[in-house]
């Protein structure tokens, strides 16, 4: 499976701390907005989401179809393939794209430790 750029997405609990701090580690706003209570962090190749009052826990974040840049992967597999893989391997899926639409979706699965995992499309 080519599951496209990957990223943990934390939940703060304030947000100009937490961007203060991953500053302080080198990495620099790559998108996001603090009056949106969001921001995504980059470091080289690696990228962490801040995410204060979104939700609870942290999440694995996979994003089909972009690269670590936001790039549009010229090959990738669209999420509703994931989810139709996923499914062959009896996975359980906590949430499902809806297989009839194209184009941006989300699923999400919970690893046999409780660890959250998103696959966010947005192409």
């Amino acid at each position: 499976m080519k599951l496209g750029a990957f990223s943990v997405s934390l939940s703060v609990k304030d947000l100009e701390t937490s961007k203060q701090f991953y500053e302080n580690l080198g990495f620099s706003v790559f998108a996001g907005d603090l009056s949106k209570n969001y921001l995504i962090m980059k470091n080289g190749n690696a990228l962490i989401g801040l995410f204060q009052g979104m939700f609870k826990g942290n999440i694995l974040t996979f994003n089909p179809g972009w690269d670590e840049n936001a790039s549009t992967l010229e090959e990738f597999d669209d999420v509703r393939e994931i989810q139709r893989q996923l499914k062959s391997k009896n996975i359980a899926l906590a949430s499902e794209a809806d297989e009839q639409t194209t184009g941006p979706a989300s699923i999400f699965v919970t690893d046999p430790d409780g660890n959250v995992i998103l696959f966010d499309q947005h192409i």
